[in-house]
């Protein structure tokens, strides 16, 4: 008998993330003869530990479709990282008794490291309690600090933004530099791996253009090495364009703007580099100038996505259903690049434990020897990734995103 499925978004979303729901979703009712209705946990894993869950079923198909190119989280996401079987052996047998409940065969995890970390414990629990769950885990992550796959969906497109939004603003200091501001600085996201700084080098092609520097949370901050360089660039150039990551550390390892607090998951909260390295730059040279934080506006621009990333993101989601129905298990749908130039990729899949709680950082290999800049290898890996625009439709000339009914499934658990 056909058991229902269970999907879940985690974490920050991305422009993207939707775009997953409507793989897993619409593939789904293709194979409505072998899986039953999909739940959507309302706001993350706390749908399934509340009980608190989505009948997409009572979604017309134009709705789902129109997931494709609504930014944020339909259904909602959450930061909350469930703790070890050991420490918290109870959030996870909570879930069991939920899935159990709702017939729930099939668990879909759109998410990041601690989210597949999540889904292998389910897998392990499950069979242990005798209701064995399908577990399939879904990349998502703007930081692209996943191992194994060759991207996660949701970075091309922050990377095309944050690329664009270099390139745009430069051109604006550049024609104001002689009277005015000397000196832009854009934060970007990136607490430990540098990819989306990474990105705004790709709108740099010419020697001089912009970005002239790029901090990473991988090379150690010299403050004398970086102010060196911005008075270099004010010389030759008139003006310098920074792009730095929100992850950027001293060389003892604290961050450059660390807030003093901790989020959900336990990470130090930033408090804005870019104002910390702006306050450098006036004290140390008496430069003029201004600073950008992209924060949430580079993750939701879905406007501006990469076809790229779109189409992965879509199908990662359609083949984590189609590998569940084939009886896998504990997996990961990926991204496998087989050719740069012409970019070539196909989906496969990787066991969970290769990726929970794991990050991939920049090697080394991409980042120029002066640690300023990108190289060409990293430049070959990056501009794959931007390629295509996807637009929403617009009405009145904004963008018309779509939205859900999001009908409760009736409880049938006490607390």
């Amino acid at each position: 008998m056909k058991q229902n499925g269970f999907y879940a978004q985690s974490g920050g979303v991305t422009a993207v993330i939707n775009v997953s729901a409507c793989g897993v979703l619409e593939t789904a009712r293709m194979h409505g003869d072998r899986i039953g209705k999909i739940y959507a946990g309302r706001n993350g894993i706390i749908g399934a530990l509340t009980e608190d869950m989505i009948d997409t079923s009572q979604e017309t198909d134009e709705a789902i479709a129109a997931l494709r190119h609504t930014p944020g989280g339909a259904f909602g996401s959450a930061r909350y990282k469930l703790k070890g079987l050991d420490e918290n052996r109870a959030e996870y047998e909570r879930l069991i008794e939920v899935f159990r409940a709702h017939d729930i065969g099939y668990f879909f995890y759109n998410g990041g490291g601690d989210s597949m970390d999540t889904a292998h414990k389910v897998s392990q629990l499950g069979t242990e309690l005798g209701f064995p769950v399908t577990c399939v885990g879904i990349p998502k992550t703007v930081d692209n600090d996943l191992p194994v796959t060759d991207t996660c969906p949701g970075f091309g497109s922050v990377a095309k933004y944050v690329a664009v939004s270099i390139m745009e603003a430069a051109l604006d200091v550049a024609s104001m530099a002689k009277t005015s501001t000397r000196v832009f600085i854009l934060e970007v996201m990136g607490r430990h791996a540098g990819w989306i700084a990474a990105a705004a080098g790709l709108a740099g092609k010419d020697p001089g253009s912009a970005p002239h520097i790029i901090l990473f949370p991988e090379i150690p901050f010299d403050r004398g090495r970086f102010l060196k360089r911005v008075s270099d660039s004010v010389q030759r150039h008139e003006y310098c364009v920074v792009a730095v990551s929100e992850g950027t550390r001293h060389p003892e390892g604290r961050f450059l703007a660390e807030a003093g607090t901790r989020d959900a998951f336990g990470h130090a909260q930033l408090g804005g580099v870019a104002s910390t390295v702006a306050g450098l730059i006036q004290s140390e040279l008496g430069l003029k100038y201004h600073y950008a934080i992209a924060d949430y506006l580079q993750r939701s621009a879905r406007h501006i996505a990469s076809a790229v990333d779109v189409e992965q993101a879509y199908a990662v989601g359609e083949k984590a259903v189609e590998l569940a129905l084939d009886g896998h298990n504990a997996i990961m749908t990926s991204v496998v690049r087989t050719s740069d130039s012409p970019y070539r990729w196909h989906i496969g899949h990787v066991g969970l434990e290769k990726v929970a709680n794991q990050e991939k950082m920049m090697p080394r290999e991409f980042i120029t020897e002066d640690g300023f800049g990108i190289t060409e290898a990293c430049r070959r890996y990056l501009e794959p990734l931007i390629q295509g625009e996807d637009y929403p439709p617009y009405r009145d000339g904004l963008p018309c995103y779509g939205g859900l009914r999001n009908v409760a499934v009736p409880a049938k658990l006490g607390d």
